[in-house]
Formats: C-alpha cells, structure tokens, sequence
C-alpha cells in the first residue's frame, strides 16, 4: 500500500524526529519476542537499517514498497529475512521484527493526540503490514532454496563412491532409490571412473529394502552408462529375498555378473584381475 505525499511527510517526520525513541522502543519490543536469541547491538543494527531504509523511500517521494525508489527498502528488507532463514529464525519471529514498529508508533500517536492520530496509524499500520508480508515472502523463498540444497547435499552424501582396490571402485546403495536419486548414483559413478580409471564397478544393494522393476531399470541404466565409459559392473547384496522378487518379476539382468555380497564382488573382481584372494591361496595350500 502506498502512503498519500502528506502521510508519507508526516510518517517520515515522525521517524526522523523521534528517531532514537522509535529505534529504542522497536528494539525493544522485538527483543522481547527474540529471547535472547541474538545480541542487542545486532538487533539495535537491523533496526536502524530498516528505520533509514524508511526514511530514505520517504524523503524521495511517496512511501510506497512496490515504487522504484523503494529498492533499497526491499533490499534491506530481503537482506533481513534471508539472515534470520539462515540463522534457523522462524518466519513469524522474522516479521515481528517489522510489525514492531506499529506499537513504538502508537505510543507517539497517542501522545500527540491529534484529530488525524488515529487515521494516520491506519494508514501506517497497513504499509508496516505490507513490509511484513514482503519480510514473509522472502523468507519462505529463501528457506526453500536452504532446503532444497540441504536435500541435494543428503541425496550426495547417501550415494559416495568409494575406491575398494587399485581399479575397482564400489557405489553402497542404502534405501530407496527413486529416478532422482538413480540420476545422482550414475553421475557420481561415472565421473568417478573417468577421475580414478577404474576399469571395474560394484553395485551393492545391500541396503536396497527392496527391488521392483523400477529400481532394475535404474540400475541397469547405470550399468549401461559405466559399460558406456568402458567399465565392467557386477551388482552385489543379491539376498534371497530380493532373489525371489526378480525371479517373480521376471526381471533380466543379462550378462551382468551378480553376486551375493560385496565381499563375494571384491573377490571375483580381483581373479578377474589376477589378484590372489585369501580364500584362493588357502585352497591351494
């Protein structure tokens, strides 16, 4: 909502010349509802930011948030939100921080006691009301992108790629493995034998509860995409109970080399390789 020129005039008045009693009591008011959760001199800062903010969009013209004058009040409007998103605030505690200003406001209304207090303090009010909505809306947006990140970086940190022998690398699956996280296993995987050469990858399902046509896809997709990069794949973690599944779904693993365990994998790697195993050499002596 924008203010008339007159309401503007008088609004920046009243914060310019009662600007430390404004700042003082807003500070106040908003550190009530903090807790103690940030320090009085960075409270006493982002309120002074948004009390010159304020005053600055006034001065040059009408007092209204959506005006082009009225970037640098949305800037620093933005700029608090994003802080408190990232700083774990709640999205409330984040717009009582500009809804505060109504109540410094009242007490200087009501004791000026003038015939136009009370349509003045309406028309403020509903602009304080829009910076809050405005405070909200940036939250939101930057607590969505917080958390998609956060999930980006689980999605990565549930699928590593770890080297097992000199050319062999291992991709440990645990949980579900849904289309996006399929995506994820196969770049991980295939940036990981172009960085290493690793002529050799296991797959390990182990920690796959369970194995529908969905998840084959996925998987054999991944294959295709290693065999692409000139890398064998042997799938591993082949309980019976997930045995029984791809037999009753009539899935086809073809040609890829499947194995019960990873430690069953290793070892059928390293004979392909030439690599003696423990249970090899104990046969032979």
């Amino acid at each position: 909502m924008a203010l008339s020129a007159e309401q503007s005039s008088r609004l920046v008045g009243l914060l310019t010349s009662h600007a430390d009693q404004i700042t003082k009591r807003w500070t106040e008011t908003v550190a009530g509802s903090l807790r103690g959760r940030l320090s009085q001199a960075e409270l006493l800062r982002q309120v002074q930011e948004l009390h010159r903010g304020m005053v600055t969009v006034g001065e040059q013209g009408v007092l209204d948030l959506d005006a082009e004058h009225g970037a640098e009040l949305r800037a620093v409007l933005g700029e608090l939100s994003r802080n408190r998103a990232r700083q774990g605030f709640s999205a409330t505690e984040t717009a009582v921080s500009v809804f505060a200003l109504k109540e410094a406001l009242l007490e200087l209304l009501d004791a000026e006691q003038t015939s136009s207090a009370l349509r003045d303090y309406v028309a403020f009010a509903a602009l304080i009301d829009q910076m809050g909505l405005f405070t909200f809306e940036s939250y939101v947006r930057t607590r969505e992108s917080l958390i998609a990140d956060q999930a980006e970086q689980l999605l990565e940190l549930s699928t590593p790629v770890v080297k097992l022998w000199e050319g062999v690398v291992a991709v440990p699956l645990v949980g579900t493995l849904d289309s996006a996280r399929a995506q994820v296993v196969m770049e991980r995987l295939l940036q990981t034998l172009v960085d290493t050469g690793s002529p050799y990858a296991i797959i390990d399902i182990t920690g796959v509860p369970a194995v529908d046509t969905q998840v084959a896809q996925h998987i054999l997709k991944t294959v295709v995409a290693a065999r692409l990069m000139g890398a064998d794949c042997i799938i591993s973690g082949i309980r019976p109970q997930i045995a029984q599944t791809i037999v009753a779904l009539g899935i086809e693993f073809g040609d890829i080399a499947t194995k019960a365990s990873l430690a069953d994998a290793l070892r059928h790697v390293l004979r392909l390789t030439g690599v003696e195993t423990g249970r090899r050499s104990r046969r032979e002596s």
